[in-house]
């Protein structure tokens, strides 16, 4: 098994060609410098031991020491050891609305948006607590499973956006009946559900279905994102803002935060309502609530034990620049050997024909 710990570092790679162009300007500028002085043949009587091919060689060592010590930037991990571990935590799921009202942009830089950095920063947050993903407008669809792998988390995270669910609205009691599906009855671990949403556009009757999640041991937090001063909701084209809702009677359509229907499904299940505005206050409180939560033993997990293998490649970009320290740019008997301009050839040709 194989990983890159940091990709942002190939693109020291682009340096490489960078500096093969500057080599052939200046191999370029050099000939064109050196015709001026004198000519082909006075040249090889002044500089005998002038050699082409080692300017080549160093070059050749320069870049692959780059390549080297960029791969070794990059940290390249290896493993296959398979390592037993337990956790103890709380299974968490988080329950996004991505209905259109989520465009607007009351809260910079829009309530979806910032209902992506709350969730992101409380994965931050997180010890070894296992987290789910749920999308939901007009109706509730599963995005990630109850997972330790908060990388895969964000991942799906930052691909929520407000065209995913064709049906609009806000369906709370879908999202709410298909968390109670993510938790696993068998280890019996301590549930938490955030329901993250402006409120707005409720549907249907979620007190029947809060109370059945309560009596499974689920506790759902509530976190209201918005204004209730609210703001239009921007119909935009490949990013571009180019209107605004209307309703039927051409007025701007203002969506505002609903906040009680929020506290009351928190008050239902054993939660509260957090206000979603300020992304400190929100992290300072969820951490304070899960504190107060017991902590259970998950079933054993295995993951690969992944070792780095950065040390080698910087063991041999170094070992390649100072091997260049010692290829000096003169002639050597054994590089004349070797021909590998196919020097020998060419003097022959000039000879003949002379």
């Amino acid at each position: 098994m194989f990983v890159l710990e940091e990709k942002i570092w190939f693109w020291l790679l682009l340096v490489i060609p960078a500096i093969v162009l500057l080599f052939l300007i200046f191999k370029f500028w050099q000939k064109r410098t050196r015709g001026k002085f004198a000519k082909n043949d006075m040249l090889k009587y002044l500089v005998p031991n002038r050699s082409r091919s080692k300017p080549v060689i160093k070059l050749i060592l320069i870049l692959l020491a780059i390549a080297s010590l960029v791969v070794a930037l990059v940290n390249p991990k290896m493993g296959t050891k398979l390592k037993t571990v337990k956790r103890e935590g709380v299974d968490i799921v988080f329950a996004i609305d991505v209905s259109k009202s989520m465009d607007a942009e009351d809260i910079a830089p829009s309530r979806l948006e910032k209902s992506k950095q709350l969730v992101s920063q409380i994965i931050n947050d997180l010890g070894s607590d296992r987290v789910g993903i749920i999308a939901y407008a007009g109706g509730a669809f599963p995005q990630l499973p109850i997972t330790t792998d908060y990388s895969a988390a964000k991942m799906f995270l930052q691909g929520l956006n407000t065209d995913m669910i064709s049906s609009q609205g806000t369906a709370i009691s879908d999202a709410i009946e298909l968390a109670t599906t993510y938790y696993d009855d068998d280890q019996q671990t301590n549930r938490v559900l955030f329901i993250i949403s402006d409120g707005e556009d409720h549907e249907g009757n979620v007190e029947t279905i809060t109370e059945e999640a309560a009596k499974k041991g689920i506790r759902i937090y509530t976190i209201g994102v918005g204004t209730e001063k609210g703001g239009p909701i921007p119909i935009k084209r490949g990013g571009v803002i180019q209107n605004y809702k209307k309703d039927n009677q051409g007025e701007t359509v203002i969506t505002k935060l609903n906040p009680e229907t929020l506290k009351e499904i928190a008050g239902a299940a054993d939660g509260s309502y957090i206000e979603g505005n300020v992304t400190a206050n929100v992290t300072e409180r969820v951490q304070e609530e899960l504190q107060n939560i017991e902590k259970t033993e998950f079933e054993a997990k295995q993951f690969a034990d992944f070792q780095s293998h950065f040390q080698w490649f910087l063991g041999l970009g170094l070992a390649l620049l100072f091997l260049d320290i010692f290829v000096l740019e003169r002639s050597t008997a054994w590089l004349k050997k070797l021909n590998l301009f196919n020097e020998r050839k060419k003097k022959g040709i000039e000879n003949e024909s002379k």
